[in-house]
């Protein structure tokens, strides 16, 4: 073999074995939720940008399988399976049934999740620190959360003797301890709850005129899929019946929402991503204890309130991280 064949050879087999080695190191990750494929995409941008700092680049060396249920719960268990059938390297739950129906379909799999759920309380995990299993991931407090928004908002809308809790029902087991416990805290304030279930986009115009119907002062419109990816028309509904509706994210409130009291999403989607690196690299769901979003974030909008003929408390406004004028 003449030496410039010889080279030419030996290149383009170690251009061979690259491609080969890359192939081999890539990751599957697969993303499932309540939502859309498209929401998914959107809302799990953050996590990869962390992933991307942690050498784990979409396209590289990652790729990314998503599984939308376009809001059909039922459907979340075959999405699963079909994940599960193709062998992905590590599972990214993002609402609590999308979480049952993962742990239900793989024990040796890695689950990494986002949940306003209790992830104890909702057999996710043994505990918070010593998870167990194969399940870890990221809470965002969403019971004591809810409690606290209740207290803001009749603050805000102490006429208001009737609040309506916009939510999408599940079937997990911690949700019946926190209607009973959310009954409570509203009775000790003097206020009762009527709460509204929202399966689907196609159910926000009837749960919003039942709520006016009803005699609701206000609304507090819970975290879920439902809710993070309608934004735009939950805001609208709320402006059209005229009910001060209290927010989980800052974004309701900086696209035109009253108020909002919740974690900072992008830095927890973060969070997901980190956890999701560090079992890529190897280490284990149960050795990694459960991260608790503590950072959380009271944004008004001065503007909206203005519109409803609502007076902002001084107290309220001194609370405030951020007041929109």
């Amino acid at each position: 073999m003449k030496r410039r064949d010889f080279i030419l050879a030996a290149v383009g087999a170690a251009t061979s074995l690259s491609k080969s080695q890359a192939q081999q190191t890539s990751s599957v990750v697969g993303v499932i939720g309540n939502g859309s494929q498209q929401a998914l995409q959107l809302n799990l941008a953050p996590a990869k940008a962390r992933l991307a700092e942690m050498a784990f680049v979409e396209g590289r060396n990652l790729t990314f399988e998503y599984r939308g249920a376009d809001d059909r719960l039922d459907q979340l268990p075959s999405l699963v399976a079909d994940l599960v059938q193709r062998r992905v390297a590590v599972i990214v739950a993002l609402s609590g049934p999308a979480i049952s129906a993962a742990k239900a379909a793989t024990a040796s799999i890695p689950i990494i999740f986002f949940t306003g759920f209790d992830p104890q309380a909702s057999g996710f995990v043994k505990s918070l620190n010593r998870p167990g299993g194969n399940a870890t991931g990221v809470s965002i407090l969403a019971p004591e959360l809810t409690l606290k928004r209740l207290e803001l908002l009749h603050e805000l809308v102490p006429a208001a003797k009737t609040i309506a809790f916009l939510h999408t029902q599940t079937d997990i087991k911690s949700e019946d301890a926190f209607q009973k416990n959310s009954q409570q805290a509203a009775e000790t304030i003097g206020v009762s709850w009527l709460f509204l279930n929202v399966a689907s986009p196609s159910d926000l115009d009837q749960s919003f005129a039942k709520a006016e119907g009803d005699g609701a002062g206000a609304v507090i419109v819970n975290s879920g899929a439902v809710f993070l990816n309608n934004r735009r028309k939950i805001i609208e509904l709320a402006a059209r019946h005229r009910l001060p509706a209290m927010y989980f994210i800052r974004q309701y409130a900086t696209e035109g929402g009253l108020i909002s009291y919740g974690p900072n999403y992008a830095d927890a989607y973060r969070q997901v991503g980190e956890i999701v690196g560090r079992v890529l690299k190897g280490e284990k769901p149960e050795d990694l204890p459960v991260r608790q979003v503590t950072k959380i974030e009271l944004v008004i909008n001065a503007k909206t309130a203005k519109s409803l003929g609502l007076t902002l408390p001084v107290a309220l406004l001194a609370l405030a991280d951020e007041v929109i004028e």
